[in-house]
């Protein structure tokens, strides 16, 4: 008997289920056709939320491309070590294989005296200068390359340097990555930056969302009030909204990829002639699509939310007199 009474019921759950899912996909494609009847308040909406979002997610796509450029950068960071002039050629070519050897340098590159004078000379214009100088004021160079590791670059790199510094034969051993450390502390404050544009525009998109849905629901005050009175729920009432929200949210993070993927084709090709003047091959990267979903979601979750809000607040105040 108790089989037979769960063998009724199983079916009127699901038809219930059924039945719900199938009013939620009648809703889902409502919504979209009410925001069809006024296209161009609909795509005005929509531009703010994308021109909005846009602007973060422009900036953030093109701090991670500084990042990876910055990384290059620092995977060739060199030390510079300036022998003391009374070593000779075969001395310094000793110490360049014994530093070679080294288990965390990669290569060293021996300049001796005379090639410093030379490219010093071609370089810097005053070849006719130095030619009357009765004797050679450079020294030679070894120019180390260090092993990075991911984790440890900053530490790494100083352990050799003080290492290089303290052999007898170095006059000095200078780091020639200063500047990368200033680039990264720059990034730094420009991704925290980043941050709280996103989020002051993140809660300009609540507003405006909140805000059209607000003038949707003084629009159609009196058929909440018709629903509220022949016994329609606040969730009944609430699920077109939400879905309104949602496709303001879609179509918004849509219009953000599709400014920033324009912007980055607009200024890829500028900025692979800037590095090929510098001698480095960089090509920038748009957005992958692991960053592109992250946008959409976030876009469609600030429209449910400020929907969310919106129609909890403004509902309660409709109520049948």
């Amino acid at each position: 008997m108790k089989k037979q009474h769960d063998t009724q019921a199983r079916p009127g759950f699901i038809t219930l289920l059924r039945s719900y899912f199938i009013r939620h996909i009648q809703v889902f494609f409502y919504s979209l056709g009410q925001l069809s009847r006024a296209p161009i308040s609909t795509l005005m909406t929509c531009m703010v939320i994308g021109i909005a979002l846009a602007l973060p997610a422009g900036l953030y796509t093109l701090l991670k491309n500084a990042q990876q450029l910055s990384g290059d950068w620092e995977s060739t960071a060199q030390v510079s070590v300036f022998l003391k002039k009374k070593v000779r050629a075969e001395q310094a070519l000793k110490l360049k294989k014994d530093i070679q050897r080294w288990p965390n340098v990669i290569s060293v590159h021996y300049i001796s005296r005379e090639q410093a004078l030379k490219e010093f000379q071609a370089l810097s214009g005053f070849g006719d200068a130095l030619k009357a100088l009765e004797s050679n004021p450079l020294p030679s160079v070894l120019i180390v390359k260090p092993k990075l590791s991911s984790s440890n670059n900053e530490q790494t790199t100083q352990q050799l340097l003080n290492k290089l510094r303290n052999l007898k034969q170095t006059d000095k051993a200078q780091l020639d990555m200063k500047w990368v450390r200033r680039l990264y502390a720059i990034m730094n404050i420009v991704e925290r930056g980043v941050l709280m544009l996103g989020l002051l525009l993140a809660l300009a998109v609540l507003l405006v969302v909140g805000n059209t849905i607000r003038l949707a629901i003084q629009n159609r005050r009196k058929e909440i009030v018709v629903m509220k009175l022949i016994g329609g729920t606040d969730a009944f009432i609430r699920r077109p909204f939400l879905y309104t929200g949602f496709w303001y949210g879609l179509f918004g993070g849509i219009i953000s990829w599709l400014l920033v993927s324009f912007t980055m084709l607009s200024i890829s090709n500028p900025i692979e002639k800037l590095t090929t003047l510098y001698q480095n091959q960089f090509e920038l990267n748009h957005m992958s699509l692991l960053t592109t979903l992250t946008l959409l979601m976030l876009s469609i979750f600030l429209g449910l939310v400020g929907s969310w809000f919106a129609v909890g607040r403004h509902l309660r105040d409709i109520e049948p007199q």
